[in-house]
């Protein structure tokens, strides 16, 4: 192993495991490193994959291997312990080879391996195929410590252990084991697993304080874990032998017969010896005659507290043998001093009476006392009684506990008394945790109040009452209360609230006796269990009406501003009416409104009608799905958000409900209804007036263009008379005021992640603009964050979840941050009513294939000395910004965008000029397009660098449009490339990125990736979608060595 890669290891096992994933995956990019034969230094950037996609790590490291030192620095918050600078290390080790970084300076490059890339990486996982496992053991020895400067008197005898292994000769020997360094034997894993699991137990292992073990060995009557007998056994199974090192190697036997303490009294010549012993398990109290024909040697435990003991004989001799013997229960500390004693504690004549008065019943609290030869008469243990007072009051109940140890001042038996909160437990049941917390000697004293009061004393007192070792005092007699015999009958009702708010009546009556709605809701909202009627009769709240009462309170809670008084439903919390109607709780009207509404909740379910006769256009089975759903939110003035994957037709599907709603106009005589009005982005306003005159030419559209000073009329003359009119959201926001004081039949926000930022002037005249019906279409209901989701449905939908803040505390932050699946799948019902999302994936049948690619692409000569010279300045002002990532965002993103133009052409950014060859691949590609009947659509988020692109075709003699946010005449130059033949379209990303039908065009050129895949698919989508007839091939166009210019599936 070289020395980067014992670096690296030093990490940690997870960070080196990690580490090297991302070494493996191609994931690090070395952006300088320099070396001599003294100190090496390497910058790196490292791409690891986050939740919303590529986190990019800026990784600094120093190495002085003479000097064994190592200074790193790294953007994450893990720094200097992390898997990042491990990557690098490891990528450090790979220079030279398929990695594709750049050996030190100063150092030989290493000879080309030609080992293929997966052989390496199983060769460096995997131990060599001739390595031979080596036999492990685990050496057992007792040691007596020296005295030590800090303590002179001598020391215990101890059981120590380390590993070893079999050696050439057969013997065990120490050989290269040793506590802290085994993962790097090459032996049996469930074995070597096995002895790290016992290393980490040790504290001295683990201790930054003054414990200290060296690698040599560990002492047992340490380790912190009851469970080191069962590691011990599996040890053994696993094949470790446990052997002593004296000469002979005495193999350390486990004898599996517990051993139970106990404290032996015994008397002779009136005298009284106490000694602590150690007996098998099944032995009984009478036992113990041959008593004396145990071992002699001492007992050393192992474990703390101590779990288990040896017995040593020849200790530190060649015939050293140990045997071990588990114990139950465990030592104490006074039980492990009496067993330590070198001879029994003698008890004259004149101490007797003390001693059974005061210390025989102390000893009885640490182990069963008994007479072996019964010599001695054992006097029984004090009995123990627990007290509890109860003090009666208005709603209340004062409870006192204390232990009555009878028999004086004794210690606690804490067996005994263990098993009288065992009792005290039992009889309360499930109400166990009102009296007595789980960790709790004594239960607390404590005032009960309202529904725990009442548990108590009608559920938990009787019980108590009956143990013979609990004693209850009352001051006056308890209150007389009852459980109901059946559960209550629930009915709700809705009456109309504000907007779009039902509030709603609840009933409730049980066995006879109606139950007060304020009371209910009071216990309901502050999560009570039981609620408690004057009659003295209480029921439970858990119950399936009642719970989900509880939560459509507590929800309600959470999404308002203001405190909740009273149950509201929103009449588009659709899946909450299924909910109530299910439970048999609805009363008839909610019924029949739910029998309405349901198919809103399956979209499948819902009844679908035809579409209109006059639509030029026939419908695809899930179009009519989404047509019939815009129609039935239409006609029941409810809202929704259209978010189709781009392509899948949501513009005609809105079409078809327009000119059905005309149609509908027509038959109730209803010639004056007003028009819907449609905003959208300025780039395809002419594209909607189009659409309309292809699908339903019978509507009349108004297209608004100009400012009302331009028009030269005011917007009510100009919409006069209009089914439809388009206004881009510009126009809408600069003269909503004359939007506003119009009627309108529906708003259609088409594209509306436009407007997706609450902040916004867009968004806020969208929101106050007075329709019945609104309908939000986008293909990306959500980009980057559920906020933006919340927008848009509180635009279709307000008050379906909440306001801002309380959405972000209820939904937000526990879905995104805390990961609570359940507060998600209550979201995801929420909305499914009221959202309608196809993606491509479902109907991909109805569309042709799509081809992308990837054309790697290497720079010029000169191209490249001038992006690496920039690069190098932009590296070290990035490099001194992100230790205040925040602060320096800006900075930091135009740094990067710096170079992303620079790697498409120099002169974007004045550093010179220089050949491009992306422009040279995008010739060579249209002429190849062109040569054989294919039209393309040539896609750039900089305009500047799209019109030298553009500049250049026409100098090849290759036709084109062009297209950008600048372009004033988009509809005129749309339809040019659409009737025309033209077959280059150069499209700006953002100009063409939503709204446009460009089904003419079969490639799409991509000449710089952009950051953000959705914006991508987006501008893909405006060939590949439903229309196309022919297969859509994509080129995504990549420099060779540009770590900014990224791949679609590498993002940040």
């Amino acid at each position: 192993m070289d020395y980067w890669r014992e670096v690296a290891q030093s990490l940690g096992g997870a960070n080196y495991d990690r580490g090297w994933t991302l070494n493996a995956a191609g994931r690090v990019t070395i952006v300088d490193l320099e070396a001599d034969h003294a100190r090496t230094s390497v910058d790196a950037v490292v791409r690891d994959h986050g939740h919303g996609g590529d986190d990019v790590m800026v990784v600094s490291a120093v190495i002085e291997p003479a000097r064994g030192s190592m200074s790193a620095y790294c953007s994450c918050e893990h720094a200097p312990h992390c898997a990042h600078i491990a990557a690098v290390l490891l990528a450090v080790s790979d220079a030279g080879t398929e990695s594709g970084a750049r050996a030190p300076k100063g150092l030989a490059s290493p000879p080309r391996d030609s080992t293929p890339p997966w052989q390496r990486s199983l060769d460096g996982l995997l131990p060599a195929s001739d390595a031979v496992a080596v036999e492990l053991c685990l050496f057992i020895t007792l040691q007596t410590p020296r005295a030590t400067r800090w303590s002179r008197a001598p020391q215990q005898p101890r059981l120590a252990a380390r590993p070893g292994m079999r050696g050439a000769r057969g013997a065990w020997i120490k050989g290269q084991a040793r506590w802290g360094h085994l993962d790097g034997l090459q032996a049996d894993p469930a074995a070597l697993a096995l002895l790290i699991e016992l290393d980490v137990l040790d504290p001295a292992a683990n201790s930054w304080g003054y414990a200290y073990r060296d690698d040599e060995w560990m002492q047992l009557d340490r380790l912190p874990s009851r469970t080191l007998w069962s590691l011990l056994t599996d040890l053994e199974a696993a094949g470790v032998t446990l052997v002593s090192p004296g000469k002979a190697q005495h193999p350390v036997r486990l004898d599996g017969e517990p051993l139970t303490p106990q404290i032996s009294v015994t008397e002779n010549r009136k005298r009284l010896a106490v000694r602590g012993e150690l007996v098998p398990v099944r032995d009984d109290a009478g036992a113990g005659a041959d008593r004396e024909s145990e071992p002699s040697e001492p007992i050393v435990t192992v474990g703390n507290p101590p779990i288990a003991v040896g017995r040593v004989t020849a200790a530190g001799t060649a015939e050293e043998r140990i045997v071990l013997h588990p114990l139950d229960p465990p030592l104490t500390g006074p039980m492990r001093d009496l067993l330590a004693a070198d001879q029994p504690i003698s008890v004259d004549t004149a101490g007797r009476e003390r001693f059974e008065s005061h210390y025989l019943p102390r000893l009885q609290a640490i182990a069963p006392v008994v007479s072996p030869d019964a010599s001695y008469t054992v006097p029984a243990p004090p009995s123990t009684v627990l007290e509890v007072r109860v003090d009666h009051g208005d709603g209340r109940a004062h409870l006192t506990w204390r232990w009555d140890r009878l028999g004086g001042s004794i210690r606690p038996d804490r067996v005994r008394e263990g098993g009288i909160l065992d009792a005290v437990r039992g009889a309360a049941g499930a109400h166990a945790s009102i009296v007595l917390p789980d960790a709790a000697v004594v239960p607390p004293d404590q005032t009960l109040r309202g529904a725990a009061a009442v548990l108590f004393v009608a559920e938990v007192l009787p019980g108590l009452r009956s143990l013979e070792t609990v004693r209850v005092v009352e001051d006056v007699e308890a209150p007389s209360f009852r459980a109901a015999s059946r559960a209550p009958d629930v009915s709700v009702a809705a009456q109309p609230g504000t907007n779009d708010w039902f509030d709603l009546s609840v009933q409730v009556r049980i066995e006879g006796e109606d139950v007060d709605f304020a009371a209910l809701f009071r216990a309901l909202s502050e999560n009570e269990p039981i609620l408690v009627l004057p009659s003295g009769t209480y029921f439970s709240l858990d119950t399936p009406e009642l719970q989900r009462l509880r939560e459509i309170i507590a929800e309600a809670s959470a999404l308002s501003d203001r405190p909740v008084t009273s149950v509201q439903v929103s009449r588009y919390q659709a899946d909450l009416w299924e909910e109530l109607v299910e439970l048999g709780v609805a009363a008839r009207q909610e019924i029949e409104w739910w029998m309405r509404v349901r198919g809103l909740s399956d979209h499948d379910q819902l009844t679908p009608i035809d579409a209109p006769p006059t639509l030029r256009a026939e419908l695809r089975d899930y179009q009519r799905t989404g047509y019939s759903w815009l129609h039935f939110l239409r006609t029941h003035q409810l809202g929704g958000v259209l978010a189709d994957d781009m392509g899948l037709g949501k513009t005609l599907q809105t079409i078809a409900m327009i000119e059905k709603a005309r149609l509908d106009a027509l038959e109730t005589g209803d010639a004056q209804h007003p028009p819907f009005l449609i905003v959208a982005p300025t780039s395809v306003v002419g594209n909607w007036a189009a659409e309309c005159a292809r699908f339903a030419p019978e509507l009349r559209v108004v297209a608004i263009s100009a400012m009302g000073n331009k028009r030269g009329a005011a917007l009510a003359d100009e919409v006069a008379g209009a089914h439809v009119v388009v206004t881009s959201y510009a126009l809408f926001r600069l003269e909503f005021d004359a939007y506003a004081a119009l009627d309108w039949q529906g708003l259609i926000l088409d594209e509306a992640q436009q407007i997706k930022n609450p902040s916004s002037q867009g968004y806020k005249c969208a929101r106050m603009l007075d329709a019945p019906f609104t309908l939000v279409i986008t293909g990306t209901p959500l980009e980057n964050n559920l906020l933006e989701l919340w927008a848009l449905v509180s635009l279709a939908c307000p008050g379906l979840l909440g306001g801002r803040r309380n959405f972000t505390e209820y939904y937000r932050t526990p879905i995104e941050r805390e990961r609570d699946n359940e507060r998600l799948r209550t979201l995801q019902r929420r909305i499914r009513p009221f959202l309608l999302r196809r993606t491509k994936e479902l109907v991909a049948s109805e569309l042709p294939p799509k081809q992308e690619q990837q054309l790697v692409l290497d720079l010029h000569p000169t191209h490249r000395r001038l992006y690496d010279r920039r690069l190098a300045r932009e590296r070290q002002k990035v490099l001194g910004l992100v230790d205040d990532v925040e602060a320096n965002r800006f900075q930091i993103f135009r740094s990067l965008t710096l170079l992303r133009q620079l790697s498409l052409s120099p002169d974007l950014v004045d550093e010179g000029e220089a050949p491009s060859a992306k422009l040279d691949a995008l010739l060579e590609l249209l002429r190849e397009a062109a040569a054989e009947g294919h039209r393309a659509l040539v896609l750039s988020q900089f305009t500047r660098f799209l019109g030298r692109a553009r500049d250049a075709a026409t100098d090849a003699g290759i036709a084109s449009l062009y297209l950008d946010g600048s372009t004033t005449n988009r509809a005129a130059v749309i339809d040019q490339f659409r009737t025309g033949d033209a077959p280059a379209f150069f499209v700006s990303l953002k100009a063409g990125g939503v709204g446009l039908n460009l089904v003419e065009a079969d490639y799409v050129i991509l000449l710089d990736p952009w950051w953000n895949p959705a914006v991508e698919a987006q501008a893909i989508d405006r060939a590949h979608r439903i229309g196309q007839t022919r297969p859509v091939i994509v080129y995504r166009l990549v420099s060779k060595g540009i770590s900014i210019d990224l791949s679609s599936g590498d993002r940040r």
